[in-house]
């Protein structure tokens, strides 16, 4: 009997820690996805992919997942015409954010969304020149 519950509360430890190593990632996404949008939406500003992947670097992420992240948006975004399909919990990750930054998009309407933006997402957009 006490076997049985040390089995599931171990299994239940290991459901938990499961969703914090996706964590950042799902984080990653929605900062990638929100530097394009302001990139597409907000006035001279511009994304540098240096910048992006240098984010994932310091989050830790494995190599790779800067451009398997900029492919999945692509692939949501557009309709399936651009990018490649990421992986089940990617391509989740990507809707999540999609449906968020549009709900603070109309929520604080598009200017103030790209001011806020210009401070949350320091070092991950720029100016355009």
């Amino acid at each position: 009997m006490r076997r049985g519950a040390f089995i599931m509360m171990t299994a239940g430890l290991i459901a938990l820690a499961a969703p914090a190593q996706a964590e950042p990632r799902a984080e990653y996404v929605t900062l990638v996805l929100q530097a394009f949008a302001a990139k597409v939406n907000c006035p001279h500003t511009d994304v540098v992919y240096q910048d992006l992947v240098q984010k994932a670097n310091e989050m830790h992420l494995p190599d790779g997942t800067t451009e398997q992240v900029r492919k999945a948006i692509a692939y949501m975004l557009t309709g399936e015409r651009m990018g490649e399909r990421g992986d089940d919990e990617l391509m989740r990750d990507v809707a999540i954010a999609t449906q968020s930054t549009d709900f603070d998009q109309k929520r604080l309407g598009m200017p103030a969304w790209c001011e806020t933006q210009k401070g949350a997402l320091v070092g991950l957009i720029r100016n355009k020149e």
